[in-house]
């Protein structure tokens, strides 16, 4: 019997042991298996590929002003790979309830853009309206594009980092942004595009589109504000040195809510000698439009920053 007893405490012994080996074991590996997900689904802090198509990138890079991981999509020049050379910059910005893929998904600019020789950046800017909000102090999105933006494309990419050889330009909310820039920024850019700019943003377009109030009232402020004073493009015109504007190209369609602004805003730099071109068609404040209007100003913008660069020739 005392031999009997030794034996089953032993074995009781060995299995509580083993019981705990286990457990530990199973604690271990629970817990690499927390840290490898957790290092898989991080967001990177610098800037992380995606390639779309060969001349297509998205990345992912951190902005410093808004001290976030935002992304871009980036048209490349059907050559980029096949040379050395560096090129001039187009950024695109999107409009209200956008993001950084509108351009590239529902219009043609990869196929309208082959026969120039410049790089196409399309950033995220959510329903920022590209300022500094008067709401949220960490929502610096004028700086994220007009300073993060343009250090991370003129690293990451075999550009021409001269004003001279950067533009900027947008859609609706985007078409305000590059305006906005030009005027506020003239010293980054050689020519700013705008195709149914919503001009009237910090000067009350929630009258016009109601459905804008919420973010109008994030990035500008209240009515009167220092913010919506500081970022009115009709008054940053009026007070301007003139010399220093960059070119501005603007588009508008005939069945805009925004019409009557983007005319007034005409009639503001004709009655100033501003060199700009405006050209008005038959649309709606659609991507039908925008996606007829992007050819011209595509050709416009590549006859200011890249006059010395030979179109390339398309080999089908």
């Amino acid at each position: 019997m005392p031999k009997t007893t030794a034996a089953l405490t032993f074995i009781r012994t060995f299995i509580r042991q083993s019981a705990k080996l286990q457990l530990a074991t199973c604690l271990f590996l629970s817990f690499v298996l927390l840290i490898t997900v957790q290092s898989a689904f991080a967001q990177p802090h610098t800037s992380a590929r995606k390639a779309v198509s060969p001349r297509i990138q998205e990345r992912i890079f951190r902005s410093k002003a808004l001290d976030r991981d935002m992304h871009y999509m980036v048209v490349l020049p059907v050559d980029y790979d096949n040379s050395q050379q560096r090129y001039p910059v187009l950024y695109l910005l999107h409009g209200w309830a956008g993001d950084y893929t509108n351009w590239v998904k529902l219009t043609n600019l990869v196929e309208y853009s082959r026969r120039y020789p410049m790089i196409i950046v399309t950033p995220d800017a959510q329903n920022s309206w590209y300022v500094n909000s008067a709401a949220v102090p960490g929502d610096r999105f004028e700086d994220y594009i007009t300073s993060d933006l343009i250090h991370e494309i003129d690293s990451r990419w075999r550009t021409i980092a001269s004003p001279h050889r950067r533009s900027i330009a947008g859609l609706s909310m985007g078409g305000y942004g590059s305006i906005l820039f030009g005027l506020k920024h003239p010293g980054l850019f050689a020519v700013v595009g705008s195709v149914g700019g919503a001009f009237d943003g910090p000067a009350g377009i929630e009258h016009v589109m109601p459905d804008l109030r919420e973010s109008t009232d994030r990035a500008f402020g209240a009515a009167g504000s220092p913010t919506r004073v500081d970022n009115d493009i009709y008054s940053l015109l009026a007070k301007a040195d003139l010399t220093s504007i960059p070119y501005l190209f603007l588009e508008c369609d005939s069945q805009d809510p925004l019409l009557p602004s983007n005319r007034k805003f005409v009639e503001d730099l004709s009655s100033k000698n501003v060199p700009y071109e405006y050209h008005e068609y038959p649309g709606a404040h659609t991507w039908e439009f925008w996606d007829k209007s992007l050819p011209m100003m595509l050709e416009v913008i590549a006859t200011h920053i890249a006059p010395d660069k030979t179109p390339i020739q398309q080999h089908r």
